[in-house]
């Protein structure tokens, strides 16, 4: 389990205060932290024009309020998924000190793959939640995960100072431009033996059609951004330096349950109304008339071919140990994992 913060608030677009809970609570991780990259960042900062926060609170033309619900309301929703990206990252390090390998989580959001990890007991990792937008570190914050504020392609972090580095649940948020630069930064923060992970969708298939035909219509924030292709991370991974790497698939799906399967359904509805903001949903339509349109469609646009070992459609099911029902709408991601030797370090 990770030593929590004191959920005390802590203003999500001020570095310095956050360096300093960090230093006061987590010196572990305050140590990460690269003081002329702190201070390069706070100079670009003051002299730029204040950027729009998709996942900020302030309600028009956002969605953090209401991500922020839907981890709240079920946090496990994808756990599935985060097991596997943890098992990517490895715990290949522990110093003779019994030091935890440190992990950096780039688009960490509130914080949900470390509680996740402190919910199930997974995962052997000190991790530090970063998100470009304050919104999300004030909450990762409140909620006793330590934070830091920092674009995923302008890290903060000393060269050689993490064991792995996670891109996760909104890498398509990066523009395509910026892309390599997060990949070879990556290369950069991590020690011999670490590992990168790239997690997103792939082009063409049903979560980009959900973004495209769901996500961009009914929430307020619109969804105009470009998966990957398989080539793509391969390529990034190749140019970064990586010296192993590999681009596979992954079942990652989305979970609820409930008392009953109406009440499962529903559930399942609620979140992914609240995860992807799809506030237009409710125009014309009572609270349980927009969660089973966004169950149905769910059920509809997330279609796979069979595979063996992997669920290609909607499934519902009754657990024996509850007597609840769970419901499960299949998800693939494309992951790709850039390795550094560990002989890396020897020959430096």
């Amino acid at each position: 389990m990770h030593a929590q913060t004191s959920g005390r608030p802590v203003a999500g677009d001020d570095v310095r205060e956050q360096l300093a809970e960090l230093r006061r609570h987590h010196p572990e991780l305050h140590a990460l932290a690269d003081p002329r990259r702190v201070a390069a960042w706070e100079a670009a900062t003051d002299n730029a024009p204040p950027r729009h926060d998709d996942f900020g609170a302030d309600g028009e033309g956002s969605r953090g309020v209401e991500y922020v619900q839907a981890q709240t309301l079920n946090q496990r929703a994808r756990e599935t998924g985060i097991r596997k990206l943890l098992g990517f990252a490895g715990t290949a390090r522990r110093t003779p000190d019994g030091e935890r390998p440190v992990l950096v989580d780039l688009l960490g959001g509130d914080g949900l793959v470390r509680k996740v990890c402190d919910d199930l007991g997974i995962g052997d990792f000190d991790i530090l939640t970063c998100d470009a937008s304050p919104h999300m570190v004030t909450t990762a914050w409140a909620a006793g995960v330590p934070a830091l504020l920092q674009r995923a392609e302008q890290p903060l972090l000393r060269d050689r100072s993490v064991d792995a580095v996670l891109l996760a649940y909104g890498s398509h948020h990066v523009a395509p431009s910026d892309r390599q630069t997060v990949a070879t930064e990556a290369h950069r923060m991590l020690r011999p033996g670490g590992a990168f992970v790239l997690h997103d969708f792939l082009v063409g298939s049903p979560v980009d059609v959900w973004f495209e035909e769901i996500t961009d219509v009914y929430s307020a924030t619109g969804h105009k951004f470009l998966h990957f292709t398989r080539d793509e991370i391969d390529g990034y991974l190749e140019k970064a330096g990586y010296d192993h790497r590999e681009v596979v698939e992954i079942d990652d799906p989305y979970t609820a349950v409930g008392a009953t399967p109406e009440e499962a359904e529903l559930e399942i509805g609620r979140y992914l109304l609240n995860m992807y903001g799809l506030v237009k949903v409710f125009e014309g339509r009572t609270e349980a008339e927009a969660y089973r349109w966004v169950a149905e469609t769910a059920k509809a646009v997330f279609r796979y071919p069979d595979t063996p070992g992997s669920l290609a459609s909607c499934e519902l099911r009754r657990e024996e140990a509850t007597g609840g029902w769970r419901v499960t709408i299949p998800r693939r991601a494309v992951v790709g994992v850039g390795r550094i030797s560990s002989a890396a370090g020897k020959a430096a």
